[in-house]
């Protein structure tokens, strides 16, 4: 199965996140399959690669809570086909 999650990168005490596609099985900072966006907390800058988490989405990957808070900041599940819309 493939998530939607967080990949911790940065220095101590200024973390930026990458937002990547990766199999569940793997640890935080595994090899991801995909990366589909960036996002850095202290400057609340996001970065989304929409029509690549789209493709992810509509094959059936789950974006983990953080992720999914991030998406919907972004309005990206207002852009899924009506029938995959299960994430509210």
């Amino acid at each position: 199965m493939v998530k939607l999650r967080l990949k911790r990168c940065g220095r101590k005490q200024r973390a930026v996140y990458r937002i990547v596609a990766i199999d569940v099985r793997s640890r935080r900072e595994g090899k991801d399959l995909r990366k589909v966006g960036f996002y850095d907390p202290i400057k609340n800058q996001t970065y989304l690669n929409v029509p690549l988490i789209l493709y992810f989405l509509e094959k059936g990957a789950q974006p983990t809570a953080t992720v999914q808070n991030l998406l919907k900041k972004a309005e990206v599940f207002k852009k899924l086909p009506s029938n995959q819309m299960k994430f509210n």
